[in-house]
């Protein structure tokens, strides 16, 4: 990573700036540094086709990272590789995408009660991509989870739902413990 580029990166994190005196310019130059190299030396996504059409079509509003906005929607980094573990949860993957959801739900200690658009314009191997980088590039799922497949997003288009029935789907998914 070039010197300009790692500047911008850090920048980008909050790192401090250049003019804090003394010791405290030492510890972020030490620490900035560290940052830099893990960043230049951490692979890639290991599904690069869905990491660009999460962020052609997710983080506009589960942000780019997949951590939610506060208010309007949830965080994308714990539900997808759990839900990826039973068949039930893969079924609620491959439905949300498609259909999208809407209604009041909570995750974590938070509401949300938002309208998530449906994405069945999108091809399904396209779709499966995006599960895939959620299940694995942000929520790092065991390697034992099977990738979605676009099979099993096929099953699902074949079954149409409205986003109402989604969000009561996610609902016997949770309740299952899933």
């Amino acid at each position: 990573m070039s010197l300009p580029a790692c500047a911008t990166w850090l920048t980008a994190r909050g790192a401090p700036p250049a003019t804090h005196p003394g010791r405290a310019i030492l510890a972020a130059l030490t620490l900035s540094a560290a940052a830099c190299v893990r960043a230049a030396d951490s692979p890639g996504p290991a599904y690069p086709q869905g990491a660009a059409a999460f962020q052609a079509n997710c983080a506009i509003c589960h942000g780019p990272t997949g951590a939610g906005v506060a208010s309007l929607a949830p965080p994308l980094l714990a539900y997808p590789a759990r839900y990826a573990a039973s068949a039930e949860g893969r079924r609620q993957l491959a439905l949300t995408v498609l259909y999208g959801m809407f209604g009041e739900i909570t995750v974590g200690d938070s509401r949300y009660n938002f309208q998530m658009p449906e994405f069945v314009r999108l091809d399904d191997t396209t779709l499966a991509a995006v599960l895939n980088f959620l299940v694995f590039d942000l929520g790092h799922a065991p390697a034992q989870t099977a990738p979605v497949s676009a099979s099993e997003i096929a099953a699902e288009r074949a079954h149409p739902l409205d986003g109402a029935a989604v969000r009561e789907h996610r609902q016997s998914v949770l309740a299952s413990g899933t």
